[in-house]
């Protein structure tokens, strides 16, 4: 059954932007043109979706978080409360001759995140980077580089502090293996990238 979306009347939803079913923007959101939601998103208080963006199916986008294009946010990532993305290497308002900067006088690069990864409260990605699937970024942390897939990091500038599952609990060793105390998967660490083992 397909579900119909609720749109605040107070959220700014730009008419050449796509929603998909199921979808809630709340009091205050905007999303700009061109912008690709997928469905059973949810879109916080004052979240802005930059032009162009594209987020897959149930995501979760919190309160105030800045989500500047060109973003791509795959199926069920969680964006925290405000958290950006920056889209600008070079940012300045003026050119070296002192003339006001245009959308001409630069190009946007976008922050890339995973299938299932999170992103917690107040951290910022410095663009270009990608987070890798189910990967976590601890609350106020500084993402200056890629995060590898089922990765946590933390800090400023963050760094890898442990390997995590898609129950977003943090994994724990089991001799050669890594392991989900709540699921009790296990994945195997190799060159510095974690992957899933099946234990049949």
């Amino acid at each position: 059954m397909v579900q119909e979306s609720r749109i605040a009347a107070t959220a700014d939803v730009d008419p050449l932007a796509t929603i998909g079913d199921g979808t809630t923007i709340w009091h205050l959101a905007q999303v700009r043109e061109y912008a690709r939601v997928g469905s059973g998103c949810t879109l916080g208080r004052g979240a802005y979706i930059g032009p162009g963006v594209i987020l897959g199916s149930n995501c979760k986008v919190q309160n105030y978080a800045l989500v500047y294009e060109p973003a791509v946010l795959e199926d069920g990532v969680f964006i925290g409360p405000a958290v950006v993305f920056t889209n600008d290497e070079y940012p300045r308002a003026i050119n070296p001759d002192g003339t006001l900067k245009s959308a001409d006088d630069w190009h946007a690069v976008g922050v890339q995140v995973g299938t299932g990864a999170s992103v917690g409260a107040r951290a910022v990605c410095i663009a270009p980077v990608r987070i890798g699937r189910w990967a976590l970024v601890a609350a106020g942390a500084v993402v200056t580089k890629d995060v590898p897939d089922y990765a946590i990091v933390a800090g400023v500038p963050a760094r890898q502090v442990g390997w995590v599952g898609p129950a977003g609990i943090p994994l724990v060793r089991d001799g050669d293996l890594c392991r989900c105390p709540a699921t009790g998967a296990a994945f195997r660490e190799v060159d510095g990238r974690l992957s899933p083992v099946s234990e049949n």
